[in-house]
């Protein structure tokens, strides 16, 4: 009973999070992801070139910030 509480108030909360957005807002988001693939691209050309991952890391937390979520523009993956 308590799981079907849990779920029928999460599927409440997240549901209302989920609001259409208007033109500018649109905007911005789209320009926001196009940075967050443009880091993300240069990272895996940085990966590619053999540099140390600890500085391809370094560059891509640099050109995420404000970006996303995290450190790394969201993305996260396992090793």
């Amino acid at each position: 009973m308590k799981l079907v509480l849990l779920a029928l108030g999460l599927g409440i909360c997240c549901g209302a999070l989920a609001q259409e957005h208007g033109d500018k807002e649109r905007a911005v988001d789209i320009k926001r992801h196009r940075a967050m693939a443009k880091a993300h691209e240069a990272h895996a050309k940085c990966l590619e070139s053999k540099e140390a991952e600890k500085a391809c890391l370094e560059k891509l937390a640099k050109d995420c910030k404000g970006l996303g979520i995290g450190k790394y523009c969201g993305m996260r993956h396992q090793h």
